[in-house]
């Protein structure tokens, strides 16, 4: 019987890729693609496959809360795609759990896609349900606070430490990071770095801008509760009056 694979990603050019990849394995029949975490719930709920490539980080619902909806006791074999920093990986290694970091090789997919076929022969059912179920308690728990981020550049994958940006502002689906004179591309949301940054440095003033208070050399008062935030080299940031009352929290403790 061959395997049913379903890819979920919400970048056509991974789904492309792993797509490519399972063209030539002969055992794997591609029953579908999802671009999103919503559609993945209902492509496995009415396609049942036995395989499933889950992108790690999408917007809206992510791999995570697709395995929450769906049910660790539902879910197919699993394997995670994603540019997760070490923390989680660590944990996904931790309860044997597969995954592919971006960018991946053919080799290290293959290698992905034989443990997928021993744990798809062994059936074993009751000890993935465990291990995903201590995946998510693990993820869920976290670090205390984010201490860096993973910044791809070119083929390299480096890491920023956290207390070293600037500040933070929202361009599309991903973040930009002003550290000093550079600026780095990291694939994430304001929303989400907001609740794993540490309150004390970071405060969040404006719906796509965050900024590390021990930067901030002077603030001034507009109207309407809004401010002008000037950092230390001069660069200056609009607050909005929706987040007016964080600011003035944050400037009290100060």
């Amino acid at each position: 019987m061959k395997i049913k694979a379903l890819i979920v990603d919400d970048e056509p050019l991974a789904r492309s890729r792993i797509r490519n990849l399972l063209s030539r394995e002969d055992d794997v029949e591609l029953a579908g693609e999802c671009e999103n975490g919503i559609e993945a719930v209902e492509a496995i709920g009415e396609m049942e496959p036995d395989l499933i490539f889950l992108d790690v980080q999408m917007p809206g619902l992510d791999g995570f809360g697709v395995l929450e909806r769906v049910g660790v006791e539902r879910m197919p074999m699993t394997v995670f795609v994603t540019a997760y920093d070490e923390f989680a990986l660590k944990a996904f290694e931790t309860h044997a759990l597969d995954y592919l970091l971006k960018p991946f090789e053919p080799e290290r997919f293959q290698r992905a896609l034989g443990r997928a076929r021993e744990q798809l022969v062994l059936r074993r059912r009751k000890g993935l349900e465990q291990r995903l179920e201590a995946l998510l308690a693990e993820i869920d728990a976290g670090p205390p606070h984010l201490q860096r981020f993973l910044v791809r550049i070119g083929s390299r994958i480096h890491f920023v430490a956290a207390d070293q940006v600037d500040w933070i502002g929202a361009e599309g689906n991903y973040l930009r990071l002003h550290v000093g004179q550079q600026s780095f591309l990291v694939r994430d949301t304001v929303s989400n770095v907001d609740g794993k940054l540490d309150p004390k440095r970071f405060l969040r003033i404006h719906r796509s801008t965050i900024v590390n208070l021990e930067r901030v050399k002077a603030v001034e008062s507009l109207y309407r509760g809004e401010y002008v935030l000037i950092l230390k080299d001069g660069t200056k940031l609009n607050s909005s009056s929706s987040y007016r009352e964080r600011l003035e929290s944050a400037l009290l403790r100060s």
